[in-house]
């Protein structure tokens, strides 16, 4: 389970665990400058008992303003990065969908999942569509655009080992893509309060060979596809 969510599941997972992890160290060392400063003129300016008389500051001087505007300088050349980061991600990730090798709809109610594979013909909403509840099949490195929409409250499609986090709207629908670099199950989640039921809509991811899914969508198929006899006099 843990090995689930630590995975980088999609093409764009590093990514995002890159941008997670800048804004961390950033802000990480930032948080030990800023502490070690405060600490050490804690205990350099400290009195004991009456001794001494508080000092007057304005923070007017030219020595005293230099650290405040240094270390904001410094602060503001960190955020052009995590900015250049973020708005690079969500551009990728969000702005830009790329020409999609395969398409499923995914539909969210309380408390349930459902996913709608396009059968044969390629499209949706005719004869040979597949319906799965709570499980999700997908093929290992084919490009897929998703169609997310809710049939009741806010849901959140959430898929941890993809870096997937996406709210489903009543009345929308919300199109996106990914694309499955990684064998095996995974969970997927409802990451939005949607009701009493909302921790116990879980499903299951299951990202297999392109053998394997073609074979499974064969099987799954409600119209099953027979070679034809020729008739006889035809060539």
């Amino acid at each position: 389970m843990i090995q689930s969510y630590l995975a980088q599941g999609s093409t764009y997972a590093g990514d995002i665990d890159f941008l997670f992890d800048m804004i961390f160290w950033i802000v990480g060392v930032w948080f030990l400058i800023s502490s070690g400063v405060f600490f050490w003129l804690v205990f350099k300016f400290r009195v004991s008992g009456n001794e001494g008389t508080a000092q007057y500051i304005t923070g007017e001087e030219k020595s005293q303003k230099r650290w405040i505007t240094i270390p904001h300088l410094l602060v503001l050349v960190c955020d052009v990065f995590i900015i250049w980061g973020a708005v690079r991600v969500w551009y990728d990730i969000k702005q830009h969908l790329p020409e999609p090798d395969r398409e499923v709809r995914v539909i969210t109610q309380q408390w349930a999942w459902t996913f709608v594979h396009p059968g044969q013909d390629g499209n949706f909403d005719t004869a040979d569509d597949i319906h799965t509840v709570n499980e999700l099949r997908l093929e290992k490195d084919a490009v897929y655009h998703y169609h997310l929409t809710s049939n009741d409250v806010m849901h959140d499609f959430s898929v941890p080992v993809f870096r997937l986090k996406q709210d489903a709207i009543p009345g929308r629908v919300i199109t996106g893509w990914f694309t499955p670099t990684l064998l095996g199950e995974f969970d997927i989640q409802c990451a939005e309060i949607c009701g009493i039921g909302h921790g116990l809509m879980p499903a299951r991811l299951v990202v297999e060979s392109a053998a394997d899914h073609a074979a499974w969508m064969t099987e799954q198929s409600p119209v099953k596809f027979a070679a034809v006899a020729p008739q006889v006099g035809e060539n």
